[in-house]
């Protein structure tokens, strides 16, 4: 195992602490078939919604993927959107470790993103900017003091909305170090006094050139700004995040500095990457792991976010696929989790491709499974096969079955041309797959009618389609068995 798998593993079970601003985000997703009549605008024509944490939310919930415990702190208004994070997103994921002060008055902040196919039409924002009051203040601050001695480390989520202000910024920091506990900040403007004593900012290039006010166009450059922000305002690490350029950090102890590559194999959708960031750093430092191998996590961390959709999070498993990439074929992982399956579909649909899905046992690969799989990646631009796990072919066939084990079954089908990706599932059936990954083509084999397909109904619900493919002839499992066993 490597230092960096190590690394991974000794984050579950860190306790974190963030304070933040936090906020709504709001996805409305449909297509676009016209224009409207009243005004030269297209008319979205809505399917679904969702709604997720953002800001300092979603440092939480990055926390939370990778095994850590956050403790989570912030402020939001007594309106509907502050209604929906209590009760739908907070206290359904973070309920045992949350203080979320309800401010009367304040408008929670609240961004909607609309989206057609793959194209974002129109963001919308409400919500106050203004510094949080005296009273929100204190309550924050008893909240820290409580769970103080039971963190490993303390993460700032700044954007600027109002919740960190200046003496609670500084506050905090105090009582973090007083406690020997690292501080991690996501720096928003170019007041980083309010940050005195932190143990690691994260600006990006735009955020380092304006807070030090120094040209940060060259790898010097940006060093050279770095330790202007730590000589000033006693910073002990900058990590300074250049996009798909990478990584910069600069340390005081040591005045080293160690440039990270970027990671990222695809890049789809840049927004929560600075929240994945920070969150990785604090869980890392937290975890006892040094500056810079904390720096490569979140790097790596970074590199896999922005290949998600939306506000995402990273996992465990998200982390070692992207650490091991280069031993798998075509850098990717082709077995999968249901919830990763569900993503890269989602992905792949925002790109405006059709995704495909078709099942089986797979015991025994023979001519007839190469041609239904072929048949069903022509139907589709990327392909997802839901295999049977052991268990779900010992009750499907009898104990005897399967002959090879679901891990061999799944290997050899990822190997195989037309497969995108592999999800196994315990089920008989599939139906619990396609609801979640809801494809736009379900293929079967023509031995079934359409109303015996599990699931059709459901895909023909949502404007999909089911194909039955043409059977090879001569071709079966049971029949290779009966043969071998003469």
């Amino acid at each position: 195992m490597s230092d960096l798998a190590r690394d991974i593993e000794a984050l579950a079970g860190t306790p974190v602490m963030c304070v933040g601003d936090l906020m709504l985000d709001r996805f409305v997703y449909g297509s676009v078939e016209r224009i409207s009549p009243e005004a030269p605008i297209p008319v979205l024509r809505i399917e679904r919604r969702a709604s997720m944490l953002g800001g300092a939310g979603n440092v939480a919930a990055n926390l939370e993927a990778v095994g850590c415990q956050p403790r989570f702190l912030s402020v939001v208004g007594d309106d509907e959107a502050g209604s929906a994070i209590l009760h739908q997103l907070v206290e359904a994921r973070l309920a045992d470790a949350c203080c979320i002060v309800t401010e009367p008055g304040r408008q929670t902040t609240e961004k909607t993103r609309f989206f057609a196919h793959n194209q974002q039409l129109l963001r919308t924002d409400r919500e106050t900017v203004s510094a949080i009051t005296a009273t929100s203040s204190n309550s924050l601050l008893a909240a820290a003091r409580t769970l103080m001695a039971d963190v490993r480390a303390v993460i700032l989520s700044d954007y600027g909305k109002g919740v960190l202000t200046a003496d609670l910024c500084r506050t905090l920091i105090t009582m973090a170090r007083d406690a020997g506990r690292p501080v991690i900040v996501d720096p928003k403007g170019t007041d980083y006094e309010r940050y005195r004593g932190a143990t690691v900012v994260t600006p990006n290039r735009r955020e380092l050139g304006q807070a030090s006010g120094l040209p940060v166009g060259t790898d010097d450059e940006i060093v050279t700004a770095a330790r202007r922000l730590m000589d000033r305002h006693g910073l002990e690490t900058v990590v300074a995040t250049r996009s798909e350029q990478g990584m910069t950090v600069v340390t005081a102890r040591d005045g080293g500095e160690t440039r990270l590559p970027a990671e990222a194999r695809e890049v789809f959708d840049v927004s929560g990457a600075g929240d994945t960031v920070v969150a990785m750093l604090g869980a890392a430092l937290g975890a006892g792991i040094p500056v810079v191998d904390a720096a490569r996590l979140a790097n790596l961390a970074a590199g896999v976010v922005v290949g998600k959709v939306g506000t995402a999070v990273v996992r465990v498993s998200d982390l070692l696929a992207a650490l091991h990439h280069q031993e798998w074929a075509e850098g990717e992982a082709k077995v999968v989790s249901l919830e990763a399956a569900c993503e890269r579909a989602e992905r792949w649909r925002r790109q405006g491709r059709r995704v495909g899905f078709t099942n089986g046992c797979f015991d025994l690969i023979h001519p007839g499974h190469v041609s239904l799989l072929q048949q069903a990646r022509a139907a589709c631009d990327r392909l997802v096969v839901g295999l049977n796990s052991d268990d779900s072919v010992r009750r499907l066939k009898g104990d005897t079955r399967p002959v090879q084990s679901e891990t061999a079954r799944a290997t050899v089908l990822a190997s195989l041309r037309p497969v995108d990706l592999v999800v196994v599932f315990p089920e008989n059936t599939p139906l619990t797959v396609i609801r979640a990954l809801r494809p736009d083509v379900l293929i079967k084999g023509a031995d079934y009618r359409i109303d015996q397909v599990v699931g059709a109904e459901l895909v023909q619900s949502t404007g999909g389609r089911v194909v039955l493919a043409d059977l090879s002839a001569g071709h079966s499992t049971t029949a290779t068995i009966a043969r071998m066993n003469r």
